[in-house]
């Protein structure tokens, strides 16, 4: 099978490769990744976006990671952009992608619980109380919630169900804490005491929002990962090629050699996972129905591969890996927390586990 991209595939990954430019104050780059687009690839054309799918959206948030650039486009393509598409009603589209589309707001997702990662039977409770659902609930982990113009949050909808409300993180009943992560990145925990909501994400209480949401969120996640060991190797490779040490470069020692090609077999395995998963999940359920494998796999592969990689290219650098001028450890920290996002290497092999037990 060829896994190349197509003429509009290469496009937006040289688009976003120019966008990005190292060095960029991280609002300058926000902003013209806004102007150019490619925050709202997959919003339909109708509503000002491209009208392409998660596998366009894919391609811009791995040269995201490979430039590990310090921008809200995981949360706001994958957590917010992407789920709202594939699962929002016309009207909550309209709103809540006009937001990013004309103002660039950024949106997020709260997937996790304590001790549950990507939760699919939410403790965060909802309870009708006239036309609106008042939550009650604490979810952790969550990328970018105090800028975030809208949060997606899943909820058990008062034992009816499960569904995804979309809350204003700024409304009464709901406190936003900053919490520290490996990169530096904002994360908070969210804490919801009576906070309402008047929007179900596609008036849906199947469950069908909350699956599209992680399928979403894995999909991104293992895209920026991607990007984020390739990036990594790259900058490992020009290193041992140019440091020279006992009078020869470092790349021509054999134990140098040997480590660098486990990183790259490692970050060439991740890419074709999250390039397949990505894939998958841009075709449509016509075509495949149940994507979630693949993107099990690619989630997987991240949590338990992408960090020992990423601690290799450390220690091929020495003391430069950890220079607050040079780049590679903003890579090191977001690999940890884009293992964490999915859930960690114990997680993601009980989900290939269970999926195993049953096919």
């Amino acid at each position: 099978m060829d896994f190349g991209l197509d003429d509009g595939g290469r496009e937006v990954a040289g688009l976003a490769r120019e966008v990005l430019a190292p060095g960029t104050d991280p609002a300058a780059l926000w902003k013209a990744l806004g102007r150019a687009g490619l925050l709202t690839l997959s919003v339909p054309e109708e509503l000002g976006g491209a009208g392409l799918g998660v596998l366009e959206s894919a391609l811009v948030l791995t040269e995201v990671g490979r430039r590990a650039a310090p921008v809200a486009a995981l949360s706001t393509v994958a957590l917010g952009v992407l789920p709202v598409v594939r699962a929002g009603t016309p009207a909550q589209r309209a709103a809540l992608l006009g937001a990013v589309v004309e103002q660039d707001a950024v949106l997020s997702a709260a997937l996790h619980e304590p001790s549950t990662p990507l939760t699919r039977s939410p403790r965060t409770r909802a309870e009708r109380d006239g036309p609106d659902w008042v939550v009650t609930g604490t979810k952790t982990g969550v990328p970018d919630a105090a800028d975030a113009h809208r949060l997606l949050v899943p909820v058990d909808l008062a034992g009816t169900g499960t569904g995804v409300l979309v809350v204003d993180p700024t409304a009464p009943g709901v406190e936003v804490r900053p919490t520290p992560t490996s990169s530096g990145r904002p994360e908070c925990t969210v804490v919801l005491r009576g906070a309402r909501s008047a929007q179900l994400l596609g008036d849906d209480d199947t469950g069908r929002a909350l699956a599209e949401l992680h399928r979403c969120a894995l999909a991104g996640a293992t895209a920026v990962g991607d990007g984020v060991l390739a990036g990594a190797l790259e900058l490992t490779a020009a290193h041992v090629g140019s440091r020279v040490q006992f009078g020869r470069p470092l790349a021509t020692f054999q134990a140098v050699a040997q480590q660098v090609a486990d990183v790259y077999i490692a970050a060439r395995t991740l890419h074709l996972a999250a390039r397949a998963a990505a894939w998958r999940l841009s075709v449509g359920p016509a075509f495949d129905p149940a994507p979630d494998a693949d993107l099990d796999v690619a989630a997987h592969w991240l949590a338990e591969q992408a960090p020992p990689a990423l601690h290799t290219c450390q220690h091929l650098h020495g003391g430069l890996g950890v220079d607050a001028g040079y780049p590679l450890h903003h890579h090191f920290g977001l690999g940890r927390d884009l293992a964490r996002a999915v859930g960690g290497v114990e997680h993601t092999l009980d989900r290939l586990a269970a999926r195993a037990a049953t096919d």
